[in-house]
């Protein structure tokens, strides 16, 4: 059902800070900031030739990411991000399988202007997934 690895995401606190660290000491080509008002962030993408890494900063003290930042104050992973044909028909098949969609279930608009969807961590070992549609 899981197609590619679209990104790992990383909660920063300062993200043109963590983006230089990326640049000026990897070497990574990073994409300019943009506001994600839906979701609570300011998002960075850094290129990879294989995948992205999405560095997210907070927009208020409401978003989930300042949440997970005071319980994980250096930052840290947040998400992965997999792709999939038909996100409708992976929710679908995912809650009959008993796994929990997170929100009300219905795809919201992500980074990439594509449908998304969160999963329950505690129904992936642990790790928050989102799914994109392809």
């Amino acid at each position: 059902m899981i197609g590619r690895l679209n990104h790992v995401a990383i909660a920063v606190r300062d993200i043109a800070k963590a983006s230089a660290v990326y640049r000026d000491t990897l070497g990574a080509r990073v994409t300019a900031p943009t506001v994600q008002a839906a979701h609570g962030v300011t998002v960075v993408f850094i290129e990879l030739p294989n995948t992205k890494i999405e560095l997210l900063e907070p927009l208020g003290a409401d978003s989930p990411i300042a949440k997970f930042l005071d319980k994980n104050p250096d930052g840290g992973i947040h998400h992965v991000c997999y792709e999939v044909d038909d996100i409708i028909a992976a929710r679908d098949r995912l809650k009959a399988q008993g796994a929990r969609v997170l929100g009300d279930g219905e795809p919201k608009i992500g980074a990439h202007d594509k449908p998304v969807l969160f999963l329950h961590p505690k129904d992936f070992c642990g790790t928050l997934v989102e799914l994109e549609q392809a």
